[in-house]
């Protein structure tokens, strides 16, 4: 079977006769075309890369949005799903132009079951939203990506979506119970079922996962929600390098204890902070990497024993210094000291960041890798990363380099991380996506075939290749 690209489609601007119909499917109010919005939609936070769409809607019922994409299936018409735009591979922006489709007025929380453990929400819920709502009777969801204050959960279902805490509760996948989606020739259809179990034919629910709103629409999300742990501790731990950092981080595993968090920061990254927020901290001189571990669950003691079995295993991994974090305020230090290190990369210097995950042991070999290809390349580089699951987001920095540099011999550089993290055992995203700006990097991790298996699915859900095109492939 032979597949087509997306660039090589040939896709209708939208016309006036078009826009009419659009208008008169979701009102006038919620169609946009003026230079202001369009400007608004035409980014999200990858980078500097701008993609300017020909309307932008805001719809709010499944049946809105079954009517838009019948209209631009028929007119072979682009249509670019978004949610909050906090994206970092380029999967909202509407690279081929034509219609982006906001769900941000899809902001309802359903229902929470207590009785199931359950809760039905829209996708453009805010995460947080969402967790605070659950927590206020007792209840966890902890999917909590660094964006969580902001991001919607549909762009988190879209995208795989992991945080901090995917090391002990797993990732967005083990908490999607089933969707409701509008397919992209406007077909309505409900992916699964509310049931912890499901061998009942191919699991569309999964497949939805991370296909980044290139199969269909979320519009309904059934999500898994678990108990609440009412105790947690917090230990900040110093090493005098990345390397003895990475190490002890497999070795907490097989001394018997799984952390809530184990997240990985450089030393660089905390000068950042630093810098940027104004950061109270004591940085010793013989710091050049950290762990922050967290421990959760409902008995104190068994808490306290964990956290001196970890203890055991930094000291026997070269940690020079432990901090522990009994109070709420020492708590929400450290967690601020790790969530604002995004912000202070990016407003230190251009940067590209990639998101490698590799199996937790070879987290040593990565950075020690990653420093040599700078080295090769001419660039800098900040890590910083959930450790606990061998996520580690590389913050390529520009500095010096310059600008032809920064614009040809860099994308050979990242290729030369990609290949060294496939090599590991891992592969090239972890919970950023591919987007449009990952999908040339593919062919390091699978063959032909494996991409042809992909394109075929892809075409089986939208053979008119309308929705989202330029993503993944």
């Amino acid at each position: 079977m032979n597949f087509r690209s997306a660039d090589s489609m040939s896709f209708n601007q939208i016309t006036k006769d078009i826009l009419t119909e659009i208008s008169e499917i979701i009102g006038a109010e919620n169609v946009f075309t003026d230079h202001d919005n369009l400007e608004k939609y035409s980014h999200d936070e990858t980078e500097d890369l701008i993609f300017v769409p020909e309307v932008v809607v805001r719809p709010n019922s499944k049946e809105q949005i079954s009517r838009l994409l019948k209209l631009c299936n028929k007119n072979m018409i682009p249509v670019t799903p978004r949610g909050a735009g906090t994206g970092l591979s380029g999967g909202a922006l509407p690279v081929m132009g034509g219609l982006l489709i906001s769900m941000e007025r899809f902001d309802k929380i359903i229902e929470i079951d207590e009785r199931n453990l359950q809760a039905t929400i829209e996708p453009g819920v805010i995460t947080e939203v969402f967790m605070n709502a659950v927590a206020e009777r007792g209840l966890l969801y902890p999917v909590d990506p660094s964006s969580k204050g902001s991001c919607f959960i549909g762009g988190n279902i879209a995208h795989g979506s992991g945080g901090p805490r995917v090391v002990k509760y797993g990732t967005i996948r083990e908490y999607v119970l089933n969707l409701e989606v509008v397919l992209p020739d406007g077909e309505i259809i409900w992916t699964g079922a509310n049931t912890l179990k499901y061998a009942s034919g191919y699991n569309l629910t999964q497949l939805m996962i991370g296909s980044e709103g290139t199969l269909g629409i979320i519009t309904k999300i059934v999500l898994k929600l678990i108990s609440r742990p009412v105790q947690n501790l917090v230990m900040l731990a110093s090493f005098p390098g990345n390397e003895q950092a990475c190490e002890a981080v497999s070795a907490i595993f097989r001394a018997g204890v799984t952390p809530s968090t184990l997240e990985f920061m450089e030393r660089r990254a905390v000068e950042w902070v630093i810098e940027y927020d104004h950061f109270q901290f004591d940085l010793k001189d013989d710091a050049q990497a950290f762990l922050m571990i967290e421990v959760d669950g409902n008995d104190l003691d068994v808490l306290m024993s964990d956290c001196e079995k970890i203890n055991e295993v930094l000291e026997s991994n070269s940690c020079s210094d432990v901090l522990f974090a009994d109070t709420a305020a020492q708590k929400e230090s450290l967690w601020r000291l790790r969530r604002t290190m995004p912000l202070s990369v990016k407003s230190n210097s251009i940067y590209k960041e990639e998101d490698t995950v590799v199996p937790r042991a070879e987290l040593a070999k990565l950075i020690h890798g990653i420093k040599e290809i700078g080295v090769r390349f001419g660039f800098q580089s900040i890590c910083y990363g959930h450790a606990g699951d061998g996520n580690v987001h590389i913050n390529i920095i520009k500095g010096n380099m310059s600008d032809e540099d920064w614009n040809t011999k860099l994308k050979e550089g990242i290729r030369q991380i990609f290949k060294l993290t496939v090599s590991l055992g891992g592969t090239i995203s972890g919970e950023h996506g591919i987007g449009s700006v990952q999908r040339e990097y593919m062919d390091i991790k699978y063959s032909e075939v494996h991409l042809n298996l992909m394109r075929g699915i892809k075409s089986v859900f939208d053979p008119k290749g309308i929705l989202n095109p330029g993503k993944i492939f």
